[in-house]
């Protein structure tokens, strides 16, 4: 699987021959003036909750693309009424079979409103499972227990966690996350992107190495092979 990382907590993910985008937001985030919005392909637009910094060219792309957006009701309802083609609601212990594998909605513990100020309901994550590995994309959250429950029942290739503490969990907890959900291979997202989140790369990446685990930490803009 080929993972992209566009900033913030905007990547994509290529498997099955489909274009997987998490949380677009870009053309408001100062580090990634570089990316073409315009180019960026999606068959799916995976939205773990409400707040702007997670779906603010969710739209636009999808029209573009015709691109599925995926989300809790809330937000696909919203965006169904900014203009958003096709629509595909979960809420939190659902899942979907679709063309590329399965994806499930799962609990996170954080915040939702939408950009108006409308109920964005609860936010989330998704756990992704295909034919050539499956992954965790925790969204914004806390660290949780209920990870556990995902680490019990989903063999993972990776997670994708949020490292820049403040308004998310921070490196401490996502190498304590990386232990509730089994995996030795986290991205770290959501960092960096604004003063609060900033953090000290070189000792994030020894802590997940003191517990004997990696942290990718990939280029805006660049694709690693996970």
């Amino acid at each position: 699987m080929k993972l992209t990382y566009y900033g913030h907590a905007c990547f994509s993910v290529k498997v099955a021959g489909k274009d997987l985008l998490f949380d677009p937001f870009i053309r408001h985030n100062p580090l990634a003036s570089a990316i073409d919005v315009d180019s960026i392909p999606a068959d799916y637009i995976l939205v773990s909750h409400g707040h702007a910094d997670h779906l603010s060219e969710a739209v636009e792309i999808a029209k573009r693309t015709g691109a599925t957006v995926i989300s809790n009701y809330e937000v696909c309802e919203w965006l169904g009424k900014q203009g958003a083609p096709k629509l595909h609601h979960l809420n939190h212990g659902g899942s979907a079979r679709l063309d590329f594998g399965r994806v499930k909605y799962v609990w996170a513990v954080h915040s939702s409103s939408l950009p108006d100020g409308s109920n964005g309901g609860n936010p989330g994550g998704f756990v992704v499972e295909t034919g050539e590995g499956n992954f965790y994309y925790s969204g914004d959250t806390a660290l949780t227990g209920d990870m556990k429950l995902i680490g019990e029942t989903t063999p993972l290739r990776f997670a994708v966690f949020p490292i820049g503490d403040t308004f998310t969990m921070g490196v401490d907890d996502a190498v304590k996350a990386a232990d509730f959900v089994r995996v030795n291979k986290v991205v770290g997202v959501h960092y960096d992107t604004f003063p609060p989140i900033a953090i000290n790369k070189g000792e994030a990446a020894q802590k997940f190495k003191a517990a004997g685990k990696e942290l990718v930490l990939v280029k805006i803009g660049g694709s690693v092979e996970l």
